[in-house]
């Protein structure tokens, strides 16, 4: 995890800021972080099957890399404008991508059938406990690097990264 000041943001807030610069991880995002924990807890069944994902962007490049690096395949739905670089770079992490419908949830739904027609294992990119587990160790990290932190600000989405940021914080 690396850290970075933020002489701007120090004085708004009268105080140190600390930024922690997620982008610089490989595929791009914290994604990478759920999608790996979520995919390496996969019994050699559940890997042999592949797994399937639904995402614009940051969450398909962190399942296809994750996939990759342990060596499952991974199938990809994304919906029908999805920008070029995020398509891009999650076929050059190796997954298979379907594009399907006009929004994320359309995507989602086509990624869940995916899953029950195949035997593929869906990575929710926030709704389940490996996934939250695995962004949590990014609240872990802040925790050894910054102690005496008082206060953490998360940004949130669909909320794995903040329920897995405050739990490993809170404890």
């Amino acid at each position: 995890m690396a850290l970075a000041g933020a002489n701007w943001l120090e004085q708004r807030v009268h105080g140190p800021v600390r930024l922690v610069t997620e982008n610089l991880q490989r595929a791009g995002s914290f994604k990478i972080r759920g999608a790996y924990y979520r995919i390496s807890r996969l019994t050699d069944e559940e890997r042999a099957r592949g797994v399937v994902a639904a995402s614009a962007g940051n969450h398909a490049q962190g399942v296809a890399v994750a996939a990759q690096l342990l060596g499952v395949k991974a199938t990809v739905f994304m919906p029908e404008g999805a920008t070029i670089p995020k398509v891009q770079a999650t076929l050059g992490y190796g997954a298979d991508v379907r594009f399907f419908g006009a929004t994320l949830d359309e995507s989602l739904a086509e990624a869940e059938r995916f899953a029950s027609d195949t035997g593929a294992v869906l990575i929710h990119p926030f709704d389940h406990p490996d996934v939250i587990a695995g962004q949590g160790t990014l609240g872990l990290e802040i925790m050894r690097k910054l102690p005496d932190v008082r206060t953490v600000v998360v940004c949130t989405g669909g909320g794995g990264l903040l329920a897995g940021v405050a739990l490993a914080v809170k404890s």
